[in-house]
């Protein structure tokens, strides 16, 4: 009998994040004792609210945690539903809302429900890898569509039109990692009616709603930088209360949750707005077709997203909760003007629009350096950690780089003078 070896199994095959070897070496050289600012993290510096930490407190202390419902508290999920109500003007039944284990668990959840091995799934490039990998560990055939500051880094329906072969997905993600660009509402639209035409299953990742700053800018169309300044919109959304809270409230990034009755599905999570990374919360906003699958999925799956997180989440809805996340956006806000400030001196001559999200994505191909060499000699070198653009675009990203600035401005701006002074012993 010949031997036979054991396996490990072929969708484990995907390729590991470039950040993470970044981070890895930022954090052996801060254990060292080196000063290293880190920029690559797509993770808010101040953490989860006061009134959100106070109430995790209150039900430790209470001991009462365990299992819920499979697609989450009843009472979260009805929180959830007055958000969309309060920012979107929606009315969403809470029996729509899936809460998750963050909305990596999410995606997760949509893609199984959704997707077949061997259906193909459209992604605008640059984006967001953990689609493109966790799609093709699912056995999908990702179909990845180049995106350029032509159509704002943003899948449109022109270019769907243009693909050679049917497809069965669209991911869509606004406002975008890494580039931080909006689609607007009416183009939104254009690709939820184009999907339900078309048997598309329409995919939204709105997680970075709420850290936006005001509508998506038209003028100039396609990117910044030398020659062509660009205003800094006030952080918020456009009819923002005096207070700072929720109530008034209305984010300017449209919701696919308008066209759930067209198949669309929506991903949102706890962790950029309201600053709850290690948490491990999410939801999704899904159609009447999807809600008993994930149900079945989820209770399979995880039994339910984290007890403990999903009570405390409740607090993030309250007007302490939504004051704190907004001037958390406010002090991005300050942080994104500083580096938008700084593109000439930096030398970043194409820098796609940042809308939203918490991300500069710059082209540094004039450095005459590919960007895992440049952002790994940045840290090297200068204790300034980026993220390589290759983790976002495998055919373009050896040109750029991603700076995210969710921190104080005033970190921020050491770390641009340190990038500054870096390029200036490069050149």
């Amino acid at each position: 009998m010949s031997e036979r070896r054991v396996k490990v199994a072929r969708r484990a095959e995907v390729p590991p994040f470039a950040v993470m070897d970044i981070i890895a070496e930022a954090n052996r050289r801060r254990a060292a004792g080196r000063p290293v600012l880190n920029m690559c993290a797509g993770e808010p510096a101040t953490g989860a609210s006061d009134v959100v930490r106070e109430r995790a407190s209150a039900i430790l202390a209470s001991g009462q945690l365990g299992y819920t419902e499979a697609l989450g508290a009843p009472a979260l999920r009805a929180e959830i539903a007055a958000h969309y109500l309060r920012w979107y003007d929606v009315e969403l039944d809470p029996a729509r809302v899936a809460v998750t284990t963050g909305s990596s668990g999410g995606f997760m959840l949509a893609f199984l429900a959704a997707f077949d091995v061997g259906d193909r799934v459209v992604l605008a490039r640059p984006g967001y890898p953990a689609y493109r990998n966790v799609l093709a560990a699912l056995g999908c055939e990702v179909v990845e569509i180049d995106c350029g500051p032509e159509v704002r880094y943003q899948p449109t329906v022109a270019l769907l039109e243009a693909l050679e072969e049917p497809v069965d997905g669209l991911v869509v993600a606004s406002p975008a990692n890494p580039t931080g660009t909006m689609i607007e509402a009416a183009e939104l639209a254009a690709l939820a009616e184009w999907c339900a035409a078309h048997g598309v299953r329409l995919v939204s990742d709105e997680i970075y709603h709420g850290i936006t700053y005001g509508p998506p800018t038209t003028a100039p169309r396609g990117v910044w930088g030398s020659g062509s300044p660009t205003p800094a919109p006030a952080a918020g959304g456009e009819s923002a209360s005096p207070d700072g809270t929720g109530s008034g409230w209305r984010e300017s990034a449209p919701t696919a949750a308008r066209f759930l009755d067209q198949g669309a599905i929506v991903v949102n999570s706890f962790s950029k707005f309201w600053a709850m990374t290690g948490w491990r919360l999410g939801w999704l906003v899904l159609p009447d077709d999807l809600l008993a699958p994930v149900d079945a999925l989820a209770g399979n799956v995880a039994l339910c997203p984290p007890a403990l997180a999903q009570d405390a989440a409740i607090a993030a809805f309250s007007e302490e909760g939504y004051a704190a996340a907004h001037a958390n956006v406010a002090r991005y806000a300050v942080a994104r003007e500083l580096v938008l400030s700084r593109l000439d001196e930096l030398g970043w001559h194409q820098v796609a629009p940042a809308d939203g999200a918490f991300y500069v994505y710059a082209d540094i191909s004039s450095s005459g350096l590919d960007s895992r060499e440049w952002c790994a000699r940045l840290l090297a070198e200068a204790d300034v950690a980026l993220t390589p653009g290759t983790d976002f675009d495998p055919a373009h990203g050896h040109d750029w780089v991603r700076l995210s600035f969710a921190s104080d401005a005033a970190v921020v701006g050491e770390a641009l003078d340190r990038i500054v002074a870096w390029q200036e012993r490069l050149a």
